[in-house]
């Protein structure tokens, strides 16, 4: 045997041990934020597409996942491709969705039975090349069955998204488990920042990055995605004093 073929096969090996652990040689691709304070936590500068991760709500979002689902939809929106979405319980919005970029017409609707069902369809969605990403609603995601979603991925190039949503409060407990995720994020909603008319603003969120391969954390209040799925930092301009004025005279004026 030559020398170079145990090195060889310990190149191999180590590519291997890596795929296992969620890790890649290669350069990925990311899709950013467009907000500096966002994307400098992210390694690459964004978030990595062929790489699961995971999302959830914080407080009563954990159960109604209406935030977690939003934030989801907007990063899926900027993907290039179809959208495959599973879930197990009927009561997506979908027109929800589609005010934060995600049009009808690019997503795939798959209802399965079970949990079981769901990563079932989770994981051959993330196989399809051709997918822009794929979306499910997770109640439990084990070390095991996430490094299959990983793996899946990372062999597509599509994005794998888990939107992790429980049906009592004290199963969100399973959200600090480790699994093989590249990021973590948790949404909560916050007020609506006030308008100098009637009416109702820009929903807020407070975005937490609890885990992020190769990154670091983050806790930022940002404002909701918009119609092209893309977040914005809190607007100043309703503080300043040329911007109340008009509000108040617009208010006078109706």
């Amino acid at each position: 045997m030559s020398a170079s073929a145990p090195n060889a096969a310990i190149s191999d090996l180590r590519n291997r041990i890596a795929r296992l652990e969620g890790g890649n040689s290669r350069e990925k691709a990311v899709l950013p934020f467009g907000i500096s304070s966002i994307d400098d936590h992210l390694p690459s500068g964004g978030v990595a597409l062929g790489a699961l991760h995971e999302i959830a709500g914080g407080g009563n979002g954990a159960i109604d996942g209406a935030a977690a689902s939003l934030f989801a939809a907007g990063i899926a929106a900027r993907t290039q491709g179809k959208v495959l979405w599973c879930v197990t319980r009927q009561d997506l919005f979908a027109p929800a969705i589609a005010q934060v970029g995600l049009h009808p017409d690019r997503v795939i609707y798959v209802e399965a039975g079970d949990d079981k069902s769901l990563l079932a369809c989770f994981e051959e969605g993330l196989r399809h090349v051709g997918l822009g990403a794929v979306v499910a609603e997770v109640a439990r995601l084990s070390m095991t069955a996430s490094r299959r979603l990983q793996l899946a991925s990372e062999g597509s190039g599509a994005m794998g998204i888990a939107i992790r949503r429980w049906r009592r409060q004290t199963e969100t407990a399973d959200f600090g488990q480790p699994t093989a995720s590249v990021t973590r994020w948790r949404v909560s909603v916050l007020p609506s920042r006030p308008l100098p008319v009637p009416g109702v603003g820009r929903a807020r969120w407070q975005l937490e990055l609890i885990r992020s391969r190769g990154g670091e954390t983050l806790d930022i209040e940002v404002e909701a995605c918009d119609a092209q799925g893309r977040l914005a930092l809190p607007s100043k301009l309703v503080d300043r004093p040329a911007q109340k004025e008009i509000g108040r005279r617009l208010a006078v004026a109706g």
